[in-house]
């Protein structure tokens, strides 16, 4: 799209961090069976752009910054972000805590016999692990609003859910953290549960010794667009061109 847009006006168009984008240390990589290598794909755009905004708050440059981001959406992808490089993700779609409507991380052995059950189709099965799974699953809802009205009126089952998803999330983030050693200017919250304070307190109560807290709640994707291309225009950055 960008690119048939920017040759009818003849200006450059740039991509600025896709899912995919790989900074990934090789060690990470490696899953326990040889061809089922784990994957560099993370909500990048979010991640890095509020990484960004957290180092303004400190006066760091990204260059020198040490964070755990947390992008919290329908999906969460936690990663460990050093010198504004992701180390590590835990790809949405295959890991990590569960969310409001993926499944997260599952246990091996009863999800082989669940493949093999003869009850669900591979598309069956795609859809409940990556739009019918987490809050969706438990409660028949992926809005964290919902959830919420629900445990105020005293819904014990949604209390726990979310008591979880917000156990595993910190988990994950402590996870990350022990990953590069700890010593972390903070942990960065982003995207729409970033602005849960129910979730937020539940999950900072167990991250808050790892460092500050930052918040930037929301998604921060048009900006950062916008900024990216910028910082390449203005010679702050240099572009990478693909292809042959």
């Amino acid at each position: 799209i960008a690119y048939e847009i920017a040759k009818k006006y003849k200006v450059p168009s740039f991509i600025v961090d896709p899912v995919a984008v790989d900074e990934m240390v090789e060690e990470a990589k490696i899953s326990g069976l040889p061809g089922l290598e784990r994957q560099a794909l993370s909500h990048a755009l979010n991640l890095h752009a509020a990484a960004r905004k957290a180092c303004e708050k400190i006066g760091k440059k990204l260059s020198e910054s040490r964070f755990v981001v947390a992008h919290l959406g329908g999906g969460f992808s936690v990663v460990p972000m050093v010198a504004g490089k992701i180390l590590d993700t835990n790809n949405a779609n295959s890991g990590g805590p569960f969310s409001p409507t993926r499944a997260g991380t599952l246990p091996t052995q009863p999800l082989i016999k669940l493949c093999f059950s003869g009850k669900y189709t591979l598309a069956d099965l795609k859809k409940m692990t990556t739009k019918e799974g987490g809050l969706m699953a438990h409660l028949q809802t992926s809005d964290a609003r919902e959830v919420e009205k629900r445990i105020k009126e005293g819904d014990k089952k949604a209390e726990l859910i979310f008591r979880a998803m917000a156990y595993q999330t910190a988990k994950e983030i402590g996870a990350m953290a022990a990953s590069i050693g700890g010593n972390l200017d903070g942990v960065v919250f982003t995207g729409g549960l970033a602005n849960s304070d129910m979730f937020l307190s539940m999950v900072e109560e167990k991250v808050k010794f790892l460092g500050k807290i930052f918040r930037f709640p929301g998604e921060l994707e048009m900006e950062a667009l916008a900024l990216g291309a910028y910082r390449v225009l203005t010679g702050e950055e240099k572009a990478i061109v693909y292809g042959g």
